[in-house]
C-alpha cells in the first residue's frame, strides 16, 4: 500500500501550483505586500482541503437554500447586523465589494453588494445558502477565519478552487457573548480592486456587531402579521393598530427580508400615482415609531423578526409541506390593498398554493382548497379524481363541481 505523501512533499507540489500564477499577478503587484511565497496556514489547508475538494469545481455546494431564511432570522446576528445593513450596502456597493454572513458551519445567510458584483458572486454560489466551510470549498477566508477563529485574508491563486483565482477576500469571525465562534464577516472582491484598508474595515465591522451582541438587551414583544384573508398585526397577543398603508409596507418587506431600495418600495406601493416623497417618507417614518425602530434606513428592511402567515405558507411550499400550507392559507393577501406590489405578490402566492393542491395526490388537499375557490371546476375535478368510488367525500366534490359549472 502507497505511504500518504508527508506534509514537506505536499508543500512542494503546492508551491509549484502557485509558482503557476505568481508572474500574471505580478504585473499587478502580486499579493497585497509583495510577497509572492505560498503561507504556511494557506499551504495547511491545502493539504487537508485535497481529500474532499476538486480545485477545478466551478460553484460551491448548496446545502439548504429552502431553509436558508429561517436560519437567518432566528441567527443571534440577525438583529445587529440588519441594524448595520445600511451600512455594510453603502460600503459594498461604494466600493465593489460583496459583503456576505455566514453561521458557524461556514453556510452563507446573507449578502449584500451592487448588482454586478452580486452576479460575479452568484456564480460561484457566493449567495445564501452556500457552503463555504474547508471541507465543501477548500482553501478560502472564511474557511481559514472558522479554523483559526482570526481574521483572514486570501488573494487570488491562494484559494485552492481555480474558479476563484479571480477574487481577493477578507473575513474576521465573529464571537458571541461566550467567546464561540458564531459566523463570519466577509468582505469579496476581485483581485485588481484589492485594497489596503479593507481587511481592518472588516475587523471595525465585526467588534460593533459585537458590541451590539454584548450589549443587546432583550427583544421587544415578536410581532405576528397576519395578512392572507384578513389584516391585523398583534404585539405579544395584543393588537397594535397600523394605517391600511402601513400594514402594506409591513406585508412587503416581511415578504422581502432583503428588502427595498425606496424607488422600488415607492413604486411597489403607488405605482404610477403622483404621490409626494414627503408623503411616502411619512408613512415609512410612521411604521418605523409603531415598531420602534425596526426598520433600517435608506435600505428598508426589517431589523427585527416578524412572523408573517404569507411568508408561512411559501415557506412550506418551498420544504414540499403542501399540508402546513393550506393550513396556514387563510385567503387573499390583503384583499382590500390595490398597491401593485400586493397584487403581484397576492397572485403568486394564489398559483403556488393552487399549482401545490394540483400537484398533490391527496383528495384532502384538493377539498381543503376547494373550500376557498368554490369557483375552481379544476380543483374539484382534481378531487373527484382522487377519491374512490365508494368514497363518501365525492359528494362534497361533486356538489362544488356541478355549483360551479353552473355558474
Amino acid at each position: 500500500m502507497s505511504q500518504r505523501p508527508d506534509l514537506r512533499q505536499r508543500r512542494a507540489v503546492l508551491e509549484h501550483e502557485w509558482s503557476r500564477w505568481v508572474p500574471r499577478l505580478s504585473v499587478a503587484g502580486a499579493r497585497p505586500g509583495g510577497s509572492a511565497a505560498l503561507r504556511h496556514e494557506v499551504t495547511e489547508s491545502w493539504a487537508r482541503s485535497l481529500s474532499s475538494v476538486d480545485p477545478g469545481r466551478d460553484s460551491a455546494p448548496v446545502t439548504d437554500g429552502s431553509s436558508v431564511h429561517q436560519r437567518w432570522t432566528s441567527s443571534p446576528l440577525y438583529r445587529p447586523v440588519s441594524g448595520l445593513a445600511g451600512e455594510l450596502r453603502s460600503i459594498a456597493e461604494d466600493a465593489g465589494f460583496v459583503t456576505a454572513v455566514t453561521d458557524e458551519s461556514g453556510t452563507i445567510l446573507w449578502t449584500c453588494g451592487g448588482p454586478t458584483m452580486r452576479r460575479r458572486a452568484e456564480r460561484v454560489n457566493f449567495a445564501p445558502g452556500g457552503r463555504w466551510d474547508e471541507q465543501a470549498m477548500g482553501t478560502n477566508a472564511l474557511s481559514l477565519a472558522l479554523r483559526t477563529g482570526r481574521p483572514s485574508s486570501v488573494f487570488s491563486a491562494e484559494h485552492l478552487v481555480s474558479a476563484l483565482h479571480g477574487w481577493v477576500c477578507y473575513c474576521a469571525p465573529v464571537h458571541g457573548r461566550d467567546g464561540r465562534v458564531i459566523g463570519v464577516l466577509d468582505l469579496s472582491t476581485t483581485w485588481d480592486r484589492s485594497h489596503p484598508l479593507a481587511m481592518s474595515t472588516v475587523r471595525t465591522l465585526v467588534s460593533t456587531i459585537e458590541a451590539r451582541l454584548t450589549t443587546e438587551v432583550a427583544r421587544p414583544g415578536r410581532l405576528r402579521l397576519t395578512c392572507l384573508g384578513s389584516e391585523q398585526v398583534a404585539r405579544e397577543g395584543r393588537p397594535l393598530p397600523l394605517r391600511p398603508r402601513q400594514l402594506e409596507i409591513l406585508t412587503l418587506l416581511a415578504l422581502e427580508p432583503g428588502g427595498f431600495s425606496p424607488e422600488r418600495l415607492r413604486a411597489a406601493l403607488y405605482g404610477d400615482r403622483p404621490v409626494t416623497s414627503s408623503t411616502f417618507k411619512a408613512e415609512i417614518s410612521h411604521l418605523r415609531r409603531a415598531l420602534d425602530g425596526a426598520i433600517s434606513p435608506r435600505h428598508y428592511a426589517l431589523t427585527a423578526p416578524v412572523s408573517c402567515d404569507a411568508a408561512d405558507v411559501l415557506r412550506a411550499l418551498e420544504q414540499g409541506d403542501t399540508d402546513t400550507a393550506l393550513l396556514r392559507y387563510g385567503g387573499p393577501l390583503l384583499p382590500r390593498s390595490q398597491a401593485p406590489g400586493i397584487e403581484e405578490w397576492r397572485t403568486r402566492l394564489e398559483v403556488a398554493v393552487r399549482e401545490a393542491v394540483l400537484a398533490s395526490t391527496r383528495p384532502e388537499h384538493a377539498l381543503r382548497y376547494g373550500e376557498r375557490a368554490p369557483y375552481d371546476a379544476e380543483v374539484h375535478e382534481h378531487a373527484l379524481r382522487l377519491l374512490g368510488p365508494k368514497d363518501t367525500r365525492r359528494a362534497i366534490a361533486a356538489g362544488r363541481l356541478t355549483a360551479a359549472l353552473r355558474d
